[in-house]
């Protein structure tokens, strides 16, 4: 089973934004001691993480997820930081994502989708963000969070024209490669 590749469900972000974002990353590397920083290209807003998935499982979620393009297109707004786990060494750094009821919708269908054809029910409530940098490096502390969230408090719009399934290649950079785009209505 661990030969098999491992997928999630996404939002792309468009150029621009890769662009914007990735400009915030250049700039927190130098103040922030993380691991990780993922390449701008490798930059998207999680709905489902599948992990490992059979071939006949993955095509019967592909059929699945036609529904979802039946949705219309909507907006977001994107921007500000925030993170996960131990304020003083979080774990993951963000970009914010507004939750609005279009995006729940669109997750609750996805997480509806993938659940009629095996894959669990996500448990935790659903925390939209685009990850900018994670796994803390220990020993290192050179930079106020609490600053950095105030001097990066700029959001942009994002308009929802499509879904994607990525495929995870961890030996690669970028490491994220489009396998099926569902375009919504």
């Amino acid at each position: 089973m661990s030969n098999l590749s491992h997928y999630f469900i996404a939002i792309p972000l468009n150029h621009a934004l890769k662009d914007y974002f990735s400009i915030w990353q250049d700039s927190l590397k130098e103040q922030l001691p993380y691991k990780q920083w993922p390449h701008k290209e490798d930059l998207h807003i999680t709905l489902k993480f599948l992990g490992p998935v059979e071939p006949n499982k993955l095509n019967d979620l592909i059929n699945k997820l036609k529904g979802i393009e039946q949705l219309k297109e909507f907006e977001l707004t994107v921007g500000t930081i925030g993170t996960f786990g131990n304020p003083l060494k979080p774990r993951v750094l963000w970009a914010g994502v507004e939750k609005t009821d279009e995006l729940v919708v669109l997750h609750n269908q996805v997480e509806e989708c993938a659940e009629r054809v095996g894959f669990a029910k996500e448990n935790r409530e659903y925390r939209p963000h685009i990850t900018l940098a994670k796994k803390w490096a220990e020993g290192r502390n050179n930079g106020s969070l609490a600053g950095i969230k105030n001097s990066y408090n700029d959001q942009r719009k994002l308009y929802v024209k499509e879904v994607v399934i990525y495929q995870i290649f961890p030996s690669k950079s970028p490491k994220y490669e489009i396998i099926q785009s569902y375009h919504l209505a």
